[in-house]
């Protein structure tokens, strides 16, 4: 585990990271100093080759109720530079979580409000609780979710999009569920040994094809074939196969047994 004073990261021996948002007397609020972390945070996972996949979770009772009140004052009295430039490190926090080599899973109870809910939508997946409570909430303090939006249109569409951030309107983790902004929710109380299940579903999967299949899936995007995406892909599949965790899948299928990454 590493020092760091908003945030907390965890790995396992079966190669398991999480990544606590840990600012509970604030309702783990953004500042400056969170994206920062988040941002080293992110990197040494990106550079861990023993790591499977990544959990992002939110210590207390909230997963995150969004902007810090005394970060958003701060940037109130800043020029339009200094915003720019704090814009720029929220961006860059979302690219790089989104654009993380592993599996991404979020798991989400209580807030998730604002820049929060784009967190949530640039991992791979997310479950959460059904009386969670999503929000992007911007417009209501004069502002707009201005760097989350890309990722929040690819999470929930783009005409879904347009009302909550119009609205401001909260909506609950069945209702995220319904939107595909979660894949499955859960009774509260649930939360712990569903996202047990889920991690143990996720062991039973090579290391290597899953990173090579996260790989893919950035390439791939919306799905719109190209002559250079076929080539892309038609070179992927060839990689793998030839890989050493591909031999040993294709071995261990064949002979009926299990492959070692399951051992």
């Amino acid at each position: 585990m590493n020092d760091f004073n908003t945030i907390e990261l965890e790995r396992d021996a079966q190669g398991i990271a999480t990544l606590w948002l840990n600012r509970p007397d604030k309702n783990n609020a953004f500042n400056a100093a969170m994206i920062a972390e988040l941002l080293q945070a992110i990197d040494q996972v990106q550079s861990d080759d023993s790591l499977r996949f990544l959990v992002l979770r939110g210590r207390g009772r909230h997963f995150s109720a969004g902007a810090d009140l005394a970060w958003m004052q701060a940037s109130a009295e800043l020029d339009y530079n200094a915003n720019l430039s704090d814009a720029r490190e929220l961006a860059q926090l979302m690219a790089s979580l989104s654009q993380l080599r592993l599996p991404t899973l979020a798991v989400v109870h209580g807030a998730a409000y604002g820049g929060a809910l784009g967190l949530v939508s640039c991992c791979d997946m997310a479950i959460g609780a059904e009386e969670a409570q999503f929000c992007l909430s911007e417009v209501r303090i004069g502002l707009i979710p201005a760097v989350v939006s890309p990722f929040v249109v690819q999470a929930i569409g783009a005409r879904a999009t347009r009302r909550y951030a119009l609205t401001a309107e909260r909506f609950d983790g069945r209702t995220a569920r319904e939107l595909g902004l979660l894949a499955e929710c859960y009774p509260a109380e649930s939360l712990d040994q569903a996202l047990q299940g889920w991690v143990d579903n996720m062991l039973l999967n090579s290391p290597a094809a899953m990173r090579a299949t996260k790989l893919l899936m950035l390439e791939v995007k919306q799905g719109e074939v190209s002559t250079p995406l076929r080539r892309y892909t038609e070179a992927a599949i060839a990689r793998i196969r030839v890989s050493p965790e591909g031999q040993e899948g294709l071995k261990a299928f064949l002979e009926k047994r299990k492959p070692v990454w399951q051992a």
